[in-house]
């Protein structure tokens, strides 16, 4: 038997591995939140740095998991927080399902459990769907099997992002899902958002998802992170070589993990959820899955890159 490999802690990213690591790739996709901004807030000089990749002649992706905006509002925000973005460079989990389901040649109707970046996807590609927006819970929970209606229509149910879930949704969402022909479709599993200065916790799409995904009984098919379906959307479209592009991101159970899957580069940055803690930690660890979100490269933030780019011109 083959000695088990020791895993390696990610390498830091300094001068001395600098050509080499950009000579790895030609590609780049790039995490959003916790990468290149936190909130409305860009992270340091992050729009310097994905600039000076771009001026390398890298293609930058911009691949998120946030399925609360359309590609067009992406491109938006990006003008807005100084990155170059074309609509055709965003792929978001929302985009993802909308050409999911287009593929599968979906023709009935969506029941969203989101917001309108999943709406104004559906509608992109021609494909019916629920209003979206506040379904209170008004009465006794016990009366809700007499007066709640479903549509006949749906067959599908998504579950994304949503600030108005509410037990009538979980409600609604999994007695569409026990007629097993109903596809149920996640945006992405990610546990919380990465929020600066404040010492709460915000909830992710994963929360909502798992109590969709618990009174249902099922499991949903994953549009997001660490899912391979990005890399598929974008690889068929542009035919990008695996070996030759770049997953940044800060949290390595999505977006190293998403890196892995798809046989990418890789490359962490601190300013999200992921810390230098974890990464030893996980170095140190004797359970392999834990050795799967080892970046191969680290930065303390994206922004580092500017500085070391320097020493090239």
């Amino acid at each position: 038997m083959m000695p088990q490999q020791m895993p390696q802690m990610p390498r830091l990213l300094t001068q001395n591995c600098l050509q080499a690591f950009l000579n790895s790739f030609d590609t780049v996709l790039t995490d959003c939140d916790g990468v290149l901004w936190s909130g409305d807030v860009t992270i340091g000089q992050a729009n310097e740095a994905v600039k000076k990749l771009q001026s390398l002649g890298k293609k930058v992706f911009y691949v998120t998991n946030n399925s609360t905006k359309s590609r067009d509002e992406y491109v938006t925000k990006c003008e807005r927080l100084g990155f170059v973005a074309e609509k055709e460079e965003i792929v978001s989990s929302s985009f993802v399902m909308a050409q999911y389901l287009k593929q599968q040649g979906f023709n009935k109707k969506v029941y969203v459990v989101g917001t309108s970046g999943m709406t104004s996807e559906l509608d992109n590609v021609g494909i019916a769907h629920t209003d979206i927006g506040p379904e209170p819970l008004t009465t006794n929970a016990f009366k809700l099997p007499e007066i709640m209606k479903l549509d006949p229509e749906v067959g599908a149910v998504a579950v994304g992002f949503d600030p108005d879930f509410s037990f009538p949704k979980i409600m609604r969402a999994a007695s569409y899902l026990e007629n097993p022909e109903c596809l149920f479709i996640a945006t992405n599993t990610d546990e919380r958002f990465p929020v600066s200065n404040s010492n709460l916790v915000f909830p992710g799409t994963g929360s909502f998802v798992r109590s969709v995904e618990t009174v249902a009984e099922r499991p949903p098919v994953i549009m997001g992170k660490p899912s391979d379906k990005m890399f598929t959307v974008i690889s068929e479209k542009y035919q990008l070589k695996p070996s030759r592009t770049l997953m940044i991101g800060d949290r390595c159970n999505t977006d190293i993990l998403f890196g892995k899957n798809c046989g990418l580069h890789t490359l962490v940055v601190l300013t999200g959820v992921t810390k230098k803690e974890d990464l030893e930690s996980w170095t140190k660890s004797a359970d392999e899955e834990k050795h799967r979100l080892l970046a191969d490269y680290y930065l303390p933030q994206l922004g580092d890159l500017v500085d070391l780019l320097k020493t090239l011109e």
